[in-house]
């Protein structure tokens, strides 16, 4: 097991806290794998009432996955290493989903990437005003995967759309008018919600009774226009829109596009159009496994976490360069089913 998360029990409840400050508790395979026994152990034990994720210390809740760990793998050992994290990573994240007891995720501080694959299967998400929650993928040639597709294209007028594409960081207010968190409460309240849940206290009366009125969203300002200029699943169309719109929000959110991967933007396009269709989670999680078998290996994941992460530089040489470039038959072959004995399972 690992000290990365502190797993224990108090009195009805089982809490997973993670527990990598330095790296705003980015989640290792390590931590996937032992979250996952401590949810199969709960899950027969009847003192277990209901599961707690939240984090020890540090402004982050959880800033995505192993991204370092990934992009060596991308680089030294043809991604099997990287496919394996993801696989398990995935059967975390329908675990959760599918998992018989209350669980609460305390979405306080950095939420991105695998923060959001392990929050969002919860049945109380809780947003607070240190809450920053965004799926950045675009920015490092992968894509919005640990059920982002399943999320994000059951959200209203086409913000899961406008999230995938820019990677734009929601406050918590705003992740409660989205409908990605459950319940806004300060952050000095969450101890005291915790305590009660342990107590035996059902999650959803204990949040509401601690719950404030947020301030107002920011997104909600924006909805028309998002769902304007981000109807079609086509990216180029998105784009053309944006650039025929003479407003400083377009020429914003235009800005933020242009530095994005032109692959990753048309990928997740096409997989949140895709999950819409699907009527079970292992699905789209199939899926996912199946483009991040392939992402990982295109050129754009390792340039762009070296471009953002490693140096710095924010000057990624995106391959292919543009959208037109990024063809039907490359979309294809990233979304195309793996052979039999790689395909993703569920737990």
């Amino acid at each position: 097991m690992t000290d990365e998360v502190i797993i224990r029990s108090e009195g009805f409840a089982g809490f997973l806290s993670l527990n990598r400050p330095k790296a705003l508790h980015a989640l290792t395979l390590g931590m996937c794998h032992a979250m996952s026994a401590a949810l199969r152990k709960w899950a027969g034990d009847d003192s277990v009432k209901a599961v707690i994720i939240d984090h020890a210390e540090g402004r982050g809740f959880c800033a995505g996955g192993d991204i370092a760990f990934l992009r060596n793998s991308a680089l030294n050992d043809g991604g099997i290493s990287g496919r394996r994290f993801f696989h398990d990573e995935y059967q975390l994240n329908h675990q959760l989903f599918a998992y018989a007891k209350p669980v609460v995720a305390f979405m306080d501080g950095i939420t991105m990437g695998g923060g959001v694959g392990i929050s969002q299967p919860a049945k109380y998400r809780v947003a607070t005003e240190n809450t920053r929650l965004a799926m950045p993928e675009t920015g490092i040639g992968l894509f919005p995967d640990v059920g982002g597709g399943w999320y994000l294209s059951r959200l209203p007028g086409r913000i899961g759309q406008f999230l995938a594409l820019t990677g734009a960081r929601l406050d918590g207010a705003e992740c409660l008018w989205a409908g990605l968190a459950t319940h806004y409460l300060l952050s000095d309240r969450l101890e005291e919600a915790k305590a009660r849940i342990a107590q035996g206290h059902e999650p959803g009366g204990v949040l509401t009774a601690l719950s404030e009125s947020p301030p107002p969203a920011r997104l909600e300002g924006n909805a028309g226009e998002i769902a304007r200029h981000f109807v079609s699943d086509r990216y180029e169309d998105v784009l053309a829109s944006l650039e025929a719109e003479n407003s400083e929000w377009a020429a914003k959110e235009l800005a933020a596009l242009s530095t994005k991967s032109p692959q990753t933007c048309k990928v997740a396009l096409r997989q949140l159009a895709e999950s819409a269709q699907l009527a079970d989670f292992a699905d789209n999680m199939r899926m996912e496994y199946r483009i991040a078998s392939r992402v990982l290996l295109r050129p754009d994941f390792a340039e762009g976490v070296r471009a953002v992460i490693v140096d710095k530089t924010n000057d990624p040489q995106w391959n292919p360069a543009t959208p037109e470039e990024v063809t039907g038959d490359l979309l294809d072959a990233i979304f195309a089913p793996l052979p039999a004995d790689e395909e993703w399972k569920p737990l």
